[in-house]
């Protein structure tokens, strides 16, 4: 396992990032204790540092699981831990939820006792609610973390221009920034390239990808016959599962059989791609699946392999980058001079 700086920050994690939710069985799926702690070994053991959580995963379940797994004192000072704050853990109470400071407060409180420690090395706001102001989470968590009960903080499922409002807001006013992004991004996902990932690389945060397998897709999976529900089904099982992203899933897997490694491993490795800091954030209910994963490092895509990859999956940007990328535009504002420009931040 290699490291990588999270985003604008001095702090190593590893190149991918254990996600947890499926920690416990409360939800009626996901792995039990036993198994939890045999997934959690074998990450440890492949150099893994970097577990994602957040209070809402089964429960409170996985926080209590990893607690346990981490209660050493060694094993705890190694350990990058992340959770979350935002989603609702008290029904039809208004203020047992979203980004504001009384829930904030509520929700470090809860997990830092679940996880049985004083701090939380990366604390995600999980969802933007639209109703807290930026001046005020920013604020907020700037105070956590001069309380040392932070000491990262990051951002998941948020607009980039709110992003973008947020750490830029906090650099003038001397307070903690952003230094991760979390979002849904994949082969079958790429619409963050449209802002979130511009965004990301210009303000130097590290992205931290959910459902990097496209929820099942990209392991190829779906393209054994008896596997793809039919008519209504499909649609049911999984709004991602249509031709386009079956297609990429076949792409994907002939990639895999040409370099004898498994789909899922082509799909993790893509990443590696990516200019940034791009730490996938990977799952699983078995032990199996997580060793599969983990050898998705040793896997390198050649440049074939990538425009293939590319050319099926890739989506239209939109206005304004279509827009500006036409060459007669580029002409107008370039005065005919684009090519012979050497930028060295593209």
């Amino acid at each position: 396992m290699k490291y990588k700086l999270l985003g604008k920050s001095g702090l190593r994690v590893s190149e991918i990032c254990l996600g947890t939710m499926t920690f416990g069985e409360d939800w009626g799926w996901g792995a039990s204790k036993e198994e939890s702690r045999k997934i959690f070994d074998a990450y440890r053991a492949a150099g893994g540092n970097f577990l994602d959580t957040a209070n809402l995963y089964t429960n409170g379940t996985s926080e209590k699981f990893i607690g346990e797994f981490i209660s050493s004192a060694s094993e705890r000072e190694e350990i990058v831990l992340a959770t979350k704050y935002s989603l609702t853990t008290r029904k039809d109470d208004p203020n047992g939820c979203g980004n504001h400071r009384k829930n904030m407060v509520q929700a470090i409180e809860a997990s830092l006792e679940r996880l049985g420690t004083d701090y939380i090395d990366l604390y995600w706001l999980h969802a933007w609610d639209y109703l807290t102001p930026v001046e005020e989470v920013m604020r907020a968590l700037d105070d956590m973390v001069s309380a040392g009960k932070v000491l990262y903080i990051g951002i998941s499922d948020t607009p980039a221009w709110v992003v973008a409002q947020a750490n830029t807001l906090a650099e003038l006013r001397g307070w903690t920034r952003f230094v991760g992004l979390q979002i849904e991004y994949s082969l079958v996902e790429r619409t963050p390239e449209r802002e979130l990932i511009p965004m990301a690389q210009t303000m130097d945060i590290a992205v931290t990808p959910w459902a990097p397998l496209g929820a099942g897709i990209l392991t190829g999976k779906y393209l054994k016959p008896n596997n793809i529900p039919s008519g209504t089904r499909l649609k049911e099982t999984s709004p991602k599962l249509n031709d386009r992203n079956l297609k990429i899933a076949e792409e994907v897997q002939s990639i895999a059989h040409e370099m004898s490694c498994t789909s899922s491993q082509v799909a993790l490795s893509w990443y590696k791609s990516k200019k940034g800091v791009f730490i996938p954030i990977v799952g699983a209910t078995k032990l199996s699946q997580i060793q599969e994963n983990l050898a998705s490092v040793e896997v390198e895509l050649t440049q074939g392999h990538l425009l293939r990859l590319d050319n099926v999956s890739k989506i239209e940007l939109g206005f304004p980058h279509d827009f500006l990328d036409k060459p007669h535009i580029r002409d107008i504002i370039y005065a005919g001079t684009y090519d012979k420009i050497q930028n060295h931040r593209q």
